[in-house]
């Protein structure tokens, strides 16, 4: 873990990669780059891909989007040496489009921002312009340069917190409020600043300067393109403005007048009659002073909704038009008598439709009562052939059960002859024997019951 200067307010530590302990091949990719890549191109890319990764690591990391020459060296010295070939890496990275001047970055974007003066490097530095000059391609080393892929990923993410912050609602932002607003996003002054050029690159914000103040304004959702600033959006932040500053001046009031509320109390407390007065006197100025402030804060607000309200109607009295316009494209082509011929011409139809159906439907009936009698004569001609052709005389009905035919002497008919007669009266008893059983049960019962009614009569009498 090595300290890490990159950026003027962090102290933060950077992850270096495992072979930074391995001394051998950090003395090859400590050395300088050959004059001529052809000489061992692998050797060559293998170094330019170690640093560029590594430096677009390290600004991942911190949150940054801008680097240079000097700063690198602090960060990559290794036993007091630092790498010899980072500006042929810089220069590589310029090449490919992965990084850019911050002056030339700055420049690129149509707008005034040479006058906002946010300390950026937006002139080119003496010395690089003079080895230009001279046909040099060297790298200073306070020259900062800008990361193209992480100044596009820190724009995108100020953009997504504009969008879900609760001053989304707001047409303009002071850039001090945006600067509070994106404070874990954008670490420095000069990140945000860079986001905020690419995004005025993208034509999703636009950036002007009023009464001295730099004011921002934002595309809202759902827009290709940010809108330029009108006078209508300087007259609302004026107001919102005036609210924030009433709000807080009423609110510093009302802790003064009970401040005040308090000394009197004390002092009446001890006795102090007067001064007590004094501070009441006081209290009662404040109050006064605090609702004037609210009546005029009252005033803002009220104009406030009405502005809101107005963008309200404005979108009903558009929906309104589009809908009117609708509607008399649609009728374009229609009059009150065309519509009256079409009924007419419509009913006239439905009258010869009527008409046809009755015709058809009498012609049905006739061919019908055709039809039903030509069935009657067929069905009474069926009954007559079916009489004719049922027989005259059916065989007799056997008076005897018929038994199979069996041939004599065979085995089953001997067998049938060795079985004893199949009795005629369950278990061989007659039914005079069953009378009988039966007079013997009944008088049985008889002189049961006759026991049971004598029986209650003796145990009365032996208990008197």
């Amino acid at each position: 873990m090595v300290p890490s200067n990159l950026g003027e307010e962090m102290s933060t530590k950077v992850t270096l990669p495992p072979e930074w302990e391995d001394d051998e091949r950090m003395n090859f990719l400590f050395s300088d780059f050959k004059e001529n890549r052809d000489v061992n191109t692998k050797d060559w890319d293998s170094k330019i891909d170690f640093w560029t990764s590594l430096i677009l690591k390290i600004c991942r990391s911190r949150g940054t989007v801008c680097f240079n020459l000097q700063e690198l060296n602090k960060i990559f010295q290794r036993k007091g040496f630092v790498p010899l070939g980072l500006g042929t890496v810089i220069r590589c990275m310029a090449r490919c489009g992965k990084i850019q001047r911050e002056s030339e970055f700055a420049a690129n974007v149509d707008c005034g921002w040479v006058s906002w003066g946010f300390g950026l490097l937006l002139v080119k530095p003496l010395k690089w312009t003079f080895s230009t000059l001279l046909g040099s391609s060297g790298v200073t080393l306070e020259e900062s340069f800008v990361v193209i892929e992480l100044v596009k990923e820190k724009a995108a993410e100020l953009l997504g917190v504009y969008w879900s912050s609760p001053v989304a609602n707001c047409s303009l932002l002071s850039f001090q409020e945006l600067q509070t607003l994106s404070s874990h996003v954008c670490i420095d002054e000069s990140t945000l600043c860079m986001a905020l050029l690419q995004l005025q690159r993208e034509k999703q914000v636009t950036v002007s300067l009023h009464e001295g103040e730099k004011i921002v304004k934002f595309s809202q959702p759902g827009q290709d393109r940010v809108s330029s600033v009108s006078d209508v959006d300087l007259g609302i932040y004026q107001l919102q403005r005036s609210e924030r500053l009433l709000e807080v001046r009423v609110e510093a009031l009302g802790l003064e007048a009970e401040k005040c509320k308090e000394e009197a109390r004390v002092l009446l407390r001890e006795g102090k009659k007067s001064q007590a007065l004094r501070y009441l006197r006081s209290r009662k100025r404040v109050e006064r002073k605090a609702d004037g402030l609210n009546a005029q804060l009252e005033n803002v607000k009220g104009i406030l909704d009405r502005i809101a309200n107005s963008e309200t109607d404005k979108l009903v009295i558009q929906a309104y038009q589009a809908g009117v316009s609708a509607l008399r494209l649609s009728l374009k082509d229609g009059t009150v008598e065309g519509a009256e011929s079409l009924v007419d011409q419509i009913q006239e139809l439905c009258d010869t439709q009527d008409e046809m159906n009755q015709t058809l439907a009498g012609g049905a009936l006739n061919s019908t009562d055709a039809d039903t009698d030509e069935l009657e004569d067929e069905l009474r001609s069926l009954l007559e052939s079916s009489t004719l052709d049922r027989p005259s005389t059916l065989p007799e009905v056997p008076s005897h059960p018929l038994s199979p035919v069996r041939e004599s002497g065979s085995i089953c008919d001997d067998l049938l002859c060795a079985l004893p007669l199949v009795p005629q009266s369950l278990f061989n008893i007659t039914d005079e024997e069953l009378d009988k059983e039966l007079s013997r049960l009944t008088l049985a019962d008889t002189c049961l019951q006759e026991k049971d009614c004598t029986a209650p009569v003796k145990r009365a009498e032996s208990a008197q």
